[in-house]
């Protein structure tokens, strides 16, 4: 699963350096979250860094366009880091 970034997204730029897979940008309104790079931290850490930064509640959340298991989410950490 990837994560999506809510309209109530404020713009404060605490996401965007946080995620270790530089899937997070600024789009034409707010931030923006790559689902081909998101993999929810697995790999890095134990939880999403970003929604642990996020200062607004259920700002980001599960993308439901794009779910993925926890192991999908490892291989696509391991395709990224180029650990294959």
């Amino acid at each position: 699963m990837a994560l999506l970034i809510t309209e109530k997204c404020i713009n404060c730029d605490m996401c965007d350096p946080e995620c270790p897979n530089e899937a997070i940008s600024f789009g034409a309104e707010i931030y923006e979250i790559d689902p081909d790079k998101c993999t929810e931290c697995v790999g890095h850490y134990e939880k999403p860094t970003c929604q642990s930064v996020c200062p607004i509640t259920n700002c980001i959340i599960i993308d439901p366009d794009h779910k993925e298991t926890n192991d999908e989410l490892l291989e696509k950490f391991v395709r990224i880091q180029g650990l294959a």
